[in-house]
């Protein structure tokens, strides 16, 4: 049986995704001040980092194994996103177990307070399946399909945008690739310009209304990003992770651009980014050198954690939200316990990538899987 050896692997990109990650963190703090407002909230796009999530794992997974069917079964390929994803999809959802009584409210969840623990075990184990509830099913009352953590709805979809790869899009010529990418970005327009929003919030109820808003941010990205990989065309610059670190931080920190008479002024600045400006960011970012030491560590933690930071650091969100709305809390008087959460995630998160995300990897790396891919 060949190994497979191992490619160059893209430091830049991992920094920009912790940058990203950090961002995500800090908007969804700054959301409980914001009174469901996204008018008014601060680091107002903070919610497409997600969509630049899905273009870099396109990007990254048709770099790792797009040459490789020839060596790799689609088996091998679930096995490997599997072990990459899904442990930290379990440690997730048990944290978010473990802090769910600590978010009952009158206010925001009523229903916390009386729910049988047996419902939120069973609601736990079918979250490390990520198994969607439906909105009539779910504990919380937001009419999340993961309600013990919410943003585990684009890993989901993530799921669902490496399945569509291995099983179709992987076997597409890069012509017939940008046909259907094309059509993505078509979609895409559609929602965000003459769509009723103006923005693409959204994806994570199970419904039919939300379920298009997922698909809709999933497939451009993703895939444009598996095209971006197949075409090579790599920009390089100097200080390439600083200049992309500050391009994506004022991208996701814009305010709202018009109104809710100009709601199409958003949908443009939106299309703009996830289309145009995320692929630049991208193809700076992959064809940048880091040969600063410095530099090269600050990627390599911010790497590490984005992706335990992204999926562990919701619970403290739901809670610190509780106590926002619940003592009307004001912005001027809670920014410093804000600090604190945003503090406590990333030591969470790197808690759990040092003493379980990583182990376990190991282990099941040794245990299924015999050919040593990069990932």
């Amino acid at each position: 049986m060949t190994e497979i050896k191992p490619k160059k692997h893209y430091e830049i990109l991992d920094g920009l995704r912790g940058v990203a990650a950090i961002i995500v963190v800090a908007f969804h703090i700054f959301e409980a001040f914001a009174g469901g407002n996204r008018f008014v909230q601060i680091i107002n796009h903070g919610y497409l980092a997600v969509d630049f999530f899905f273009l870099l794992s396109g990007f990254v997974v048709a770099y790792a194994y797009d040459d490789r069917w020839g060596q790799l079964t689609q088996w091998e390929f679930y096995k490997r996103r599997l072990i990459r994803l899904q442990p930290m999809v379990i440690m997730g959802m048990i944290i978010g177990a473990a802090f769910y009584y600590f978010q009952a409210s009158d206010i925001l969840f009523p229903q916390i307070a009386t729910m049988p623990v047996w419902k939120l075990i069973l609601v736990m184990f079918i979250g490390f399946t990520l198994i969607p509830l439906t909105p009539s099913t779910e504990i919380r009352g937001w009419g999340e399909m993961h309600p013990l953590n919410g943003p585990a709805w684009s890993l989901f979809f993530e799921y669902i945008a490496n399945i569509l790869y291995a099983l179709i899009f992987r076997r597409f010529s890069k012509k017939v690739m940008g046909i259907f990418v094309l059509l993505f970005a078509g979609m895409l327009i559609n929602y965000t310009v003459f769509g009723p929003k103006g923005d693409v919030i959204g994806g994570w109820s199970l419904n039919l209304e939300q379920l298009n808003v997922g698909f809709t941010r999933l497939l451009y990205p993703f895939f444009a990003g598996v095209l971006l990989s197949r075409l090579g065309k790599l920009i390089h610059i100097k200080g390439a992770f600083w200049v992309c670190s500050l391009f994506i931080t004022i991208i996701l920190c814009v305010p709202r651009i018009g109104d809710e008479n100009s709601l199409w002024m958003n949908g443009i600045y939106e299309s703009v980014c996830i289309i145009l400006l995320f692929p630049l960011i991208v193809s700076i970012g992959a064809g940048g050198e880091i040969k600063n030491p410095f530099s090269l560590k600050i990627c390599k933690v911010l790497g590490d954690i984005s992706y335990p930071i992204y999926i562990t650091h919701y619970p403290l969100i739901y809670w610190f939200t509780v106590w926002v709305v619940d003592n009307k809390v004001s912005m001027e008087n809670g920014y410093l316990q804000g600090i604190g959460v945003l503090l406590a995630s990333i030591v969470l998160a790197y808690l759990c990538l040092k003493l379980y995300d990583e182990p376990v990897r190991r282990w099941l790396q040794n245990k299924f899987q015999k050919r040593k891919v990069s990932l």
